[in-house]
């Protein structure tokens, strides 16, 4: 028994190493490929025959088609601005259906956890056509208010975070006089570091990884208006990827560094964030 107990192991650990091979990968071509000195599309050899860091000097001096900071700088402010509005909204909805007992408790929960079923893609046409009656196409603020509208809908990782918090606290503090929203910002809050972290980081990658709405929005052609995603992509168009592959591939790694740096900071609150709301959630 001890035997196939080993081998059991042995083979999941072989499986995983075999996985994550696989998965690395295109990560570790796409950094090499980041620094070859042929600026476009090379597919004959793996790693690049002659190095170079110019295209990532090419970046940072933008033309008319690759404006890199301008880009970096627009993401970075829809991503901040969002992951400030979607966490008060997820935090909020969160509370409420926690601490609060009020009539249509349950259905409204549990018509948010449906809602969350359908792909938001199906949406895109009706949520184009209501921004362009507003005229909120092709600005930030209608992006922002596509990814912050519906994130208080993602409120249970939350919730089964908030469930385990005592009710005897609340119970004192509504006792003594406070208001649900003290309750909230002052005593709940600086309690739940891991679960605010987890929203945080999770509201802040949405902007920072979408294109679908980004390009459906932002579709003006103006290059300087562009987030991340929509500038390299139209890197690849091609009459420019012979031209600007590399520099494509050297912002994708860029793009990752932020994400990285941030999830290898928080990642003790980010796991205490996601094992701690699956409890009761």
């Amino acid at each position: 028994m001890k035997s196939n107990r080993t081998s059991s192991i042995v083979l999941h650990n072989v499986l995983i190493a075999v996985l994550a091979f696989i998965w690395l990968i295109p990560i570790v071509w796409l950094v090499c490929t980041s620094f070859s000195s042929f600026s476009g599309m090379n597919t004959s050899t793996f790693f690049p025959q002659e190095w170079s860091i110019k295209h990532y000097v090419e970046l940072f001096h933008p033309d008319s088609v690759a404006q890199f900071p301008q880009w970096f700088m627009n993401t970075f402010v829809i991503a901040c601005v969002n992951c400030l509005v979607s966490t008060l909204f997820i935090i909020m909805v969160a509370y409420a259906t926690s601490f609060m007992q009020f009539k249509m408790r349950k259905p409204l929960m549990n018509i948010a956890v449906i809602l969350n079923l359908f792909p938001g893609m199906l949406a895109m046409i009706a949520v184009y056509f209501t921004l362009k009656t507003l005229d909120l196409t092709n600005s930030y603020a209608g992006l922002i208010m596509v990814y912050s509208a519906s994130s208080g809908l993602g409120y249970l990782v939350a919730k089964g975070f908030f469930d385990t918090v005592p009710r005897a606290l609340c119970e004192a503090a509504r006792v003594d006089g406070c208001s649900e929203a003290r309750i909230l910002f002052q005593m709940i809050i600086p309690m739940s570091r891991p679960i605010i972290v987890y929203t945080v980081i999770s509201s802040f990658l949405v902007p920072w990884m979408d294109f679908v709405y980004a390009k459906m929005i932002l579709n003006a052609g103006i290059s300087s208006k562009y987030t991340v995603a929509i500038g390299l992509y139209k890197m690849l168009d091609k009459s420019l990827i012979n031209t600007y592959f590399t520099q494509f591939c050297a912002g994708g790694v860029l793009v990752s560094i932020p994400i990285s740096v941030l999830f290898i900071i928080m990642q003790k609150f980010y796991v205490e964030g996601i094992t701690g709301g699956a409890v009761k959630g």
